[in-house]
């Protein structure tokens, strides 16, 4: 492989979609328009929070998670775990991509780089001694939940307007949406976890209680969008009866995808997760 197709390797594309989707619909909200006012600085933005920030994040990541890797199926093929790279060699990218994204966030506004930056920082909090939030259970659904949920969408936002205009109950249905959708991906790393002796949250309280956690924090979420569609509040009401006629299929779905989780069936349950998400900015942009 050539140095940059590990590069990418690292930053796991698949990944990317799940900063831009929250962001994008940020800046949906803010503009209410489909594509964003200011282009360039959108694509700028589209840079930092895909590639970038996640090739910086999960290179340090992948450089604390090894012992966990080598027992864990699915991170087989991962570059630090096949030797394709060393751990001196993520250092180095972790740094470069890190000033990257500071610099590149430059270009999009200063409100903007203090949001990368803190990012980066709770990516730093979650993967690397002495703090290692990844292995103190809550802190790890807290940390992801917070950077997806509230982080992702903010920065979409303060691409057009303040951020401190953000709207956040939004940013509170966003938080419960990614801590559900986090949560089970710790049950589907557990045994490997277990054996590194990393605590996450699925290792501290077993897969049954992180299921009904899961279920109640999508539950929750749900119940909140309905409450500030039916107060005309952030979500449309114009949603309100789309919201309660799909409410019942959401969650199921939810309660038989996460049973036994895995990477195929969170896949699908982000298919199902489409339905509101793009329901939500049809009524924003219409």
């Amino acid at each position: 492989m050539t140095a940059a197709t590990l590069v990418v390797a690292v930053s796991r594309p698949w990944f990317w979609p799940v900063s831009w989707v929250p962001a994008y619909l940020g800046t949906v909200l803010a503009g209410r328009q489909w594509v964003p006012a200011d282009l360039p600085r959108a694509l700028v933005a589209l840079l930092v929070l895909g590639p970038l920030v996640w090739g910086a994040v999960l290179a340090q990541n992948d450089r604390h998670d090894l012992a966990s890797d080598r027992a864990n199926p699915r991170k087989s093929t991962a570059p630090l775990v096949t030797g394709a790279v060393d751990e001196r060699t993520l250092r180095t990218w972790y740094f470069r991509m890190a000033v990257a994204c500071l610099v590149a966030a430059l270009l999009v506004g200063p409100l903007f780089v203090l949001g990368v930056a803190g990012v980066l920082v709770l990516g730093w909090a979650y993967s690397a001694p002495p703090l290692r939030l990844k292995t103190r259970p809550g802190w790890d659904v807290a940390v992801n939940a917070l950077v997806v949920g509230l982080v992702s969408p903010a920065a979409g936002w303060s691409i057009t307007r303040d951020p401190w205009d953000f709207p956040w109950p939004l940013g509170l249905i966003g938080v419960l949406f990614a801590a559900a959708l986090y949560v089970p991906t710790t049950v589907t790393d557990l045994p490997a976890d277990e054996k590194a002796g990393d605590r996450t949250f699925a290792v501290r309280f077993g897969a049954r209680p992180a299921y009904a956690v899961g279920v109640a924090l999508w539950s929750a979420a749900l119940a909140i969008s309905v409450v500030c569609a039916a107060l005309d509040t952030v979500v449309p009401r114009s949603t309100l009866t789309g919201q309660l006629l799909t409410i019942p299929v959401l969650v199921t779905a939810y309660a038989i995808l996460t049973r036994r989780p895995s990477i195929p069936r969170l896949a699908i349950l982000s298919l199902f997760f489409a339905i509101p998400t793009a329901g939500f900015a049809l009524a924003i942009v219409g």
